[in-house]
């Protein structure tokens, strides 16, 4: 248990730092694109956290508390990239003349 514990803290510490590497290191032209890459992922992962939370294997208290965070926070990630793609978007759309 406790070998599996530090493991899985290694691979988030792992994740967090190459991925603000990766992020550094992407030019502003990419972060569209990006952006849109990422809202897929994070709606796979808002799909799997909504099966984790609610199977009817689930037995203990802990995972379906666990399980309704992950809903919550992959939500706000797949909305809050949405409306930043969106908003990135209509910078490069030309003005209506009045």
């Amino acid at each position: 248990m406790e070998t599996q514990l530090t493991l899985l803290f290694f691979v988030l510490v792992l994740s967090i730092f190459l991925g603000f590497e990766l992020i550094s290191k992407v030019p502003s032209t990419l972060h569209t694109p990006l952006m849109s890459g990422a809202n897929a992922i994070s709606g796979i992962t808002l799909v799997g956290a909504l099966l984790a939370s609610g199977s009817g294997f689930v037995s203990q208290p802990l995972t379906v508390l666990l399980g309704t965070a992950a809903v919550t926070f992959a939500t706000i990630n797949v909305v809050g990239g949405y409306l930043v793609t969106n908003r990135m978007l209509s910078m490069f759309k030309k003005k209506k003349a009045e």
